[in-house]
């Protein structure tokens, strides 16, 4: 029987969004994308932050960051006569454990699929110009071969099935603008969309460590225990805390500092009010640099090793070209990194460095998958229409 808090992300789709016109792809533990500047990585990494917007309620919010549905829509050539949207969906499936400790994926299929649709507004909506208006939602669960909509809507028509299986129409004035599985948040009524939702907004993304003087990376934070790092890494020093001091078990994190700073340290005090850290050097033993010293590429590491290993990982984690500012004899490790953190949850990474992808290719043993410009549309090599890859891919 599969256990539900062992659903992990079996295939991404998306439509309608940027350069992206239409992709369906399946993913695994890890998967790398690698590709040059302007194929659209960075565009596929984003619909993900988006499917979680959509959990979170906030997916109007967010395509409005962008500049309005006027710049999130693709802007190629479209259809004629058909609706002009953004089409985002994840379908979610199983793995078993045995009996060990260790975990094996089983190809279980999908257990939910999750799909939303924003398109504009009409012209006598209440809403604003640009806004981006939920014309379609629906979340469906799969069982042996059956599919049942636990939640439907089109345009301001909404249903959702119950605890006891009942389909009824929810009433509430939902706006245009609100998804319904941020909305419907009843643990009680609806255990499944709760589920659901629980699951999206625990994934983190990962692309913007800041780490000029004023970072918040190179202050001391609240000493609070900390089990998973924030998307900022503004709580860092409280995560290698809660490692050192709470768990009080830093192997793999003294081995990652170890194999990126052969004969460095890492020195974390026993946290009062604000937790810190600090290095100590094999050229300078006797001298701890505070986090407030140390470089750019060293801070970066170390943030990414706090994403990684941290006291519970989230059930995803995305990196978006995470070798940035980091010295090339960092790639190596980093890898390893990544593929230990890939050992207890799904991994996500996109990069445009080939030293990276063939040190992932070789520690994590997954081929990368090349994203591509195809007539100006976001591809991946090897891609088929029907979302499966050739039989020659790995």
């Amino acid at each position: 029987m599969i256990e539900k808090q062992h659903l992990h992300i079996r295939e991404i789709v998306v439509a309608g969004y940027r350069s992206i016109r239409s992709i369906r792809f399946p993913l695994g533990q890890l998967t790398v994308f690698l590709g040059a500047n302007g194929a659209g990585k960075t565009n596929l990494y984003r619909s993900l932050q988006l499917i979680q917007a959509a959990a979170a309620g906030t997916l109007s919010r967010e395509l409005a960051a962008e500049g309005g549905m006027e710049s999130a829509l693709w802007a190629g050539k479209r259809q004629s006569k058909k609706p002009v949207r953004i089409a985002l969906g994840v379908g979610l499936g199983g793995i078993e454990t045995d009996t060990s400790d260790y975990a094996y994926e089983i190809a279980t299929g999908l257990s939910y699929s999750y799909e939303v649709e924003a398109g504009l507004r009409m012209p006598t909506a209440a809403a604003f110009v640009l806004e981006a208006q939920i014309k379609e939602e629906t979340l469906t669960h799969h069982h042996r071969g059956r599919a049942a909509k636990l939640l439907e809507r089109r345009g301001p028509a909404l249903f959702a099935r119950d605890v006891d299986g009942h389909r009824s129409e929810i009433g509430g004035g939902l706006m245009a603008s609100e998804t319904a599985l941020g909305s419907l948040t009843d643990p009680a009524r609806f255990p499944d969309l709760f589920l659901i939702r629980r699951k999206l907004l625990d994934w983190r993304f990962y692309h913007d460590f800041r780490t000029d003087a004023a970072a918040s990376l190179r202050q001391p934070c609240l000493a609070v225990t900390t089990p998973t790092l924030s998307s900022d890494g503004s709580d860092l020093a409280a995560v290698l805390a809660t490692l050192v001091h709470i768990r009080e078990d830093t192997h793999d994190l003294d081995q990652a500092i170890d194999d990126a700073f052969p004969g460095a340290r890492l020195v974390v005090p026993s946290p009062g009010r604000t937790a810190s850290f600090g290095m100590i050097f094999p050229e300078h033993p006797k001298r701890v640099f505070e986090a407030s010293e140390l470089s750019d590429g060293t801070l970066r590491f170390l943030a990414l090793a706090g994403a990684l290993l941290a006291y519970r990982l989230p059930g995803f984690i995305a990196l978006n070209e995470p070798e940035t500012s980091l010295h090339p004899d960092l790639l190596e490790p980093l890898a390893r990194l990544v593929a230990k953190a890939a050992e207890r949850t799904q991994v996500w990474v996109v990069t445009h460095s080939q030293v990276l992808a063939a040190a992932l290719a070789e520690h994590g043993r997954t081929a990368p998958l090349t994203v591509v410009k195809r007539e100006g549309e976001t591809w991946i090599e090897g891609l088929r229409l029907d979302g499966s890859f050739r039989d020659d891919e790995d």
